[in-house]
């Protein structure tokens, strides 16, 4: 988190696009804010936009706007959310799930700083920062058509990876306090505290909604507490008593003899993928095809994992 903490100010002193990524729930939306209000548009809106919530037809007049009559129930000029944010950010929450046909209109505006409103005959231009985010594996997204290449790529010029609250179970403490407060606040009950066997439970726990989830559970606990009240763990979800999957297992995965070590989620995934495609490729002799089905991937969903994990030049070591 520290080093993500530098990133974020690294960012803020310029006006490139970043992909932010990360499990639902790590506070994705906090490290955009946090990159709009450090930097020079700090005084002008921070606009998110969440790219899930809407149709194709709504989510390009949302973005672009529209001009009065350039379709049935168009009665007045609509400016769209990327011209309300003019000199400030636009933030794309859940970026994998926009349009297929509304990605090629951001990709203009992304390489250009024009829009294309419906009903409009000329390109209209917008100096808007695009921040976006996704939880979603926007690599095997492009493999399956759903997600564009040159999009993925301009987004990905820049991208931050928030870690799960699990990754980082030092912040725990910390988070509790500063919820546990807000919460104190917002519904209006003094004095209510957190138990040392709530805190400890707190800090095992493997937290699969991460930060979202300690907000949640907490907040819960103090509308259900009296003003003073001490919170204790017979008080909270029984989800918090489930275990976290396989902890109980060590060792070799039975069905793929893959040994599982602990470390950071996006790192072991990243290992995996790695020594999985190289294993897979030493197998097939470096037939590109052949691995692609072996994996169950398409031969483009290989070359961008490969070109992600690095491992173009050392096939071009062994050739």
């Amino acid at each position: 988190m520290n080093r993500l903490a530098d990133q974020i100010q690294r960012m803020q002193g310029h006006n490139l696009t970043v992909l932010i990524t990360g499990e639902s729930g790590t506070g994705k939306d906090l490290v955009a804010r946090a990159i709009h209000f450090g930097s020079l548009r700090s005084t002008a809106m921070f606009l998110p936009y969440n790219c899930t919530t809407t149709t194709r037809e709504l989510a390009d007049s949302q973005l672009f706007g529209h001009r009065r009559g350039s379709f049935t129930g168009a009665v007045t000029d609509q400016q769209g959310l990327i011209r309300s944010a003019a000199g400030g950010t636009l933030f794309l929450d859940e970026i994998g799930d926009l349009p297929l046909d509304i990605q090629p209109k951001l990709l203009r505006f992304l390489e250009q700083g024009e829009i294309m409103p419906v009903g409009e005959t000329r390109p209209l231009a917008v100096d808007v920062r695009v921040l976006a985010a996704t939880n979603a594996d926007l690599e095997q997204r492009v493999s399956e058509g759903k997600f564009r290449e040159d999009l993925f790529y301009r987004l990905s010029v820049i991208r931050l990876y928030v870690p799960p609250l699990r990754d980082r179970r030092e912040e725990v403490p910390h988070l509790s306090t500063f919820f546990l407060r807000d919460a104190c606040e917002r519904l209006g009950k003094p004095d209510v505290h957190l138990s040392s066997a709530t805190l400890d439970l707190f800090a095992r726990y493997w937290w699969p909604g991460n930060v979202r989830q300690l907000r949640n559970e907490i907040q819960r606990a103090v509308a259900l507490s009296p003003p003073g009240g001490v919170v204790e763990p017979e008080h909270l979800s029984p989800d918090l008593a489930a275990p976290e999957p396989g902890k109980a297992t060590s060792g070799p995965a039975s069905d793929s003899g893959l040994m599982i070590r602990p470390g950071n989620l996006a790192n072991v995934v990243e290992r995996i993928e790695r020594d999985l495609i190289t294993a897979t490729l030493g197998s097939t002799a470096g037939n590109i095809s052949e691995t692609a089905r072996v994996l169950g991937l398409t031969r483009r969903g290989l070359y961008l994992k490969m070109r992600r994990l690095g491992l173009e030049a050392s096939m071009a070591d062994t050739q």
